[in-house]
């Protein structure tokens, strides 16, 4: 027994045994047992249990007759919505490995995304697929995409839908608009209602628990984004627990609005969702309005989220019309919620903001508060199955109650390594009482009830609204244009996001005319927005060590010093 275990809820084992089967059977048994309920909703429209696997089983046959084998990895590429749930399950369908994509990125940064894990086939959007198209045809011919399959929004809902499913203002034309497919060179592009008509055999699905499954990237403080291997047995365990954890059951209604090309929405809202049967409400993107309308709608019961979506929901001058008596869980993660907003929920709703943590490399959730205990503005305690400590970076001792050192992680939801980096691999695992630990690269301490708090980061990483942001991959980006001549990105106080992106920028000599306002215009072409730094700073000279290299560390403490003036 361990401190923390006197919170743990009595309802729940410590440890528990998940399915050994692959996450392609969670859809398919349920599609058994409740074929007529609703396992998705969108804009209004009700996509089935039934409609969903048979879909997936679909288009699974066509990724086959398109060359799609065992173990092959297909890009994921989507905002939230129903053909991004019915386009993984069909690629788990296949024996093949999901590779989710966020969506806000552009050709400059799909490329890797391509290359990396030798991705043959993708799957997007209308209004992605051109970047996705130009991505592909900026590689060498034989890294090239060859099939790129492409579905519109109004393939899933009706885009006259109204009332409390209606989209918001404004995105009628984003939603409603029927893109042209674009030219993919050295390969094909097909239509979404092309792939769901195939008639052809769907492969036998000999995949399981030890196969991979999901490769999702993860960036750091050197190179280029990471694959993180995640085999069908870790994704299970963290969809289980997860349900378990939130009291689910095949009556909820959970709102689907985190991203789930991200490892939270995939895992703990996704995955856990189709494991107990639920319905998922989903929204496209982050809409106050939008999520209260829902919410009352259909009576939503869980919803996970980013503290910075409920600030904005509780900010809206529309507030006092929403229902949010049918909830019974809310929680999240990605940044500390405040904790007067914390005490908002919990007087006015009698809802108690249960924090978690968790990586891409922990198939989301490591650490989750207690939903009867939770801790305001803490990471929780270790989560089921799981074992974490506190260490000293340099000896791997474990540090005392109360005092700062790097969280380490060990339990079954942890991912295999990183995709054909076996050194990376190596540098992030270390052997602690005889069993192999994940260095998390986070700094923490744990109080005496065993519950984890964050104190500070081993990595360099900015966290705005809860979407990590890596310094060197923007600099990589921003040293692509033709005025700078050297870029540091470093963290700036936001009193909404907690943290923005600011560059350090040195220009070129006879680019001094390039402005703040021209460099960020060009960044929101070339990288996703929320990459994008929100300010930039010319400087004639960055600091430099005597090796040479730039000391960002010297910048970051000015600006803080500075209070970002």
């Amino acid at each position: 027994m361990r401190a923390h275990h006197r919170f743990w809820p009595r309802r729940l084992p410590h440890v528990i045994h998940p399915p050994q089967t692959s996450l392609w059977d969670n859809l398919a048994i349920n599609a058994r047992r409740y074929p007529d309920k609703p396992a998705l909703v969108f804009f209004g429209r009700q996509v089935s249990y039934r409609e969903l696997a048979e879909g997936a089983e679909r288009l699974a046959a066509y990724l086959h007759a398109l060359g799609v084998q065992r173990g092959d990895r297909v890009l994921l590429c989507m905002q939230n919505c129903p053909q991004l749930v019915m386009a993984h399950f069909a690629i788990l369908r296949a024996n093949a490995v999901v590779v989710p994509v966020n969506p806000m990125n552009r050709a400059q940064e799909l490329g890797h995304y391509i290359t990396d894990p030798q991705a043959r086939v993708a799957i997007t959007t209308g209004d992605l697929a051109a970047e996705l198209a130009q991505a592909s045809q900026t590689l060498e011919p034989a890294q090239r995409l060859a099939h790129l399959l492409v579905t519109q929004f109004t393939d899933a809902f009706d885009l006259q839908a109204a009332g409390e499913d209606a989209p918001p203002p404004g995105w009628h034309e984003w939603l409603g608009t029927h893109h042209p497919l674009p030219v993919l060179d050295g390969g094909t592009v097909h239509g979404w209602s092309d792939a769901l008509a195939c008639t052809g055999p769907v492969p036998e699905h000999v995949v399981g628990p030890q196969d991979l499954a999901v490769l999702p990237y993860t960036s750091g403080t050197t190179g280029l984004p990471k694959g993180c291997m995640h085999p069908h047995r870790s994704l299970m365990h963290n969809a289980v627990a997860s349900s378990l954890w939130g009291n689910a059951s095949s009556e909820n209604v959970t709102l689907a609005v985190v991203p789930m090309f991200h490892i939270t929405g995939m895992v703990s809202v996704m995955h856990a969702s189709i494991y107990s049967g639920a319905t998922l409400v989903v929204m496209p993107r982050w809409d106050r309005d939008l999520a209260g309308r829902l919410i009352s709608r259909w009576k939503v019961t869980a919803w996970t989220n980013i503290p910075t979506m409920v600030i904005d929901l509780l900010a809206s001058p529309h507030f006092a019309h929403y229902d949010l008596s049918s909830l019974n869980y809310i929680g999240g993660g990605g940044a500390a919620m405040p904790q007067a907003v914390a005490q908002r929920l919990q007087e006015q709703y009698g809802l108690r903001y249960a924090e978690g943590y968790g990586l891409t490399e922990t198939a989301a959730p490591s650490h989750s508060n207690p939903p009867d205990d939770p801790k305001q503005q803490c990471l929780g305690i270790p989560f089921m199955s799981t074992d974490a400590r506190v260490v000293d970076p340099d000896t791997l001792q474990e540090m005392p109650v109360g005092e700062q050192g790097e969280i380490i992680i060990h339990g079954p939801q942890v991912f295999d390594g990183y995709w054909q980096q076996p050194k990376a691999t190596a540098a992030v695992f270390v052997e602690f009482e005889g069993r192999r630990f994940f260095r998390s690269g986070d700094l923490g301490r744990v109080d005496e009830d065993g519950y984890f708090f964050i104190t500070d980061r081993l990595k360099r990483m900015i966290n705005a609204s809860g979407f990590k942001v890596w310094p060197a991959e923007v600099e990589a980006l921003m040293f692509r244009h033709p005025a700078i001549q050297e870029a540091c990105i470093i963290s700036t106080q936001d009193a909404y996001r907690g943290e923005s992106v600011k560059a350090v920028v040195v220009l070129r000599p006879g680019h001094e005319h390039v402005t703040e306002e021209e460099i960020i215009a060009w960044c929101r072409q070339n990288m996703a927005v929320y990459k994008v730094p929100r300010q930039v700073q010319f400087v004639t000279a960055l600091p430099k060590s005597g090796s040479g290299k730039v000391m960002w560390r010297l910048l970051q403490e000015r600006e803080q010093a500075s209070g970002g003036q």
